[in-house]
């Protein structure tokens, strides 16, 4: 069992996780076998995120005063966080595949840019192209105009080139 500066140290540590965080979902974890939970810190590792089990008492004390405390109060019965300052879409994917995979894994809420979110709201949020998709998507949106613009201006050259070229085969430019 920990003694007291060991859990003034957990929530200490916690609290400096939850005050630079952006992004945290609240899951319960009840019956994982222990090569599920090694799967489970895997799959949010690879989504840049960190994943704890937390005593209730402990994450309620450590969030007062962060903008996560509406989502870590009153929890009830065995739960984890999984966090990230990075890309939500990432890990609530990460999540929501494994919770497929693994009924006994739940999501309970979540913390997404500093709005308090319910589970559909994960579900809809893993639902969502990445980050770096949307970012493609509209680079390729604002490059296409001047693209085309460049093609109709080259186009012009292109084809006085092909009739010269054209009546020079024909001999007509002799």
């Amino acid at each position: 069992m920990k003694n007291r500066d060991d859990k003034q140290k957990d929530l200490e540590a916690l609290r400096q996780d939850l005050e630079r965080v952006r992004n945290l979902f609240v899951t319960g974890f009840e019956k994982l076998t222990v090569s599920q939970d090694f799967q489970l810190r895997k799959a949010v590792r690879s989504a840049g995120g960190t994943y704890r089990v937390i005593k209730n008492n402990i994450a309620e004390k450590a969030a007062e005063g962060t903008p996560s405390e509406a989502v870590l109060k009153d929890l009830k019965g065995m739960c984890s966080l999984a966090y990230t300052s990075a890309d939500p879409v990432a890990l609530a994917k990460a999540l929501t595949v494994y919770a497929k995979a693994n009924p006994a894994f739940t999501f309970r809420a979540g913390f997404v840019e500093g709005r308090a979110i319910d589970v559909k709201s994960i579900t809809d949020l893993a639902n969502m192209p990445s980050k770096e998709e949307i970012l493609s998507k509209l680079l390729f949106l604002i490059n296409a105009p001047a693209q085309r613009l460049v093609t109709a201006m080259n186009a012009v050259g292109r084809n006085l080139a092909v009739v010269i070229d054209q009546g020079c085969k024909e001999n007509k430019f002799t």
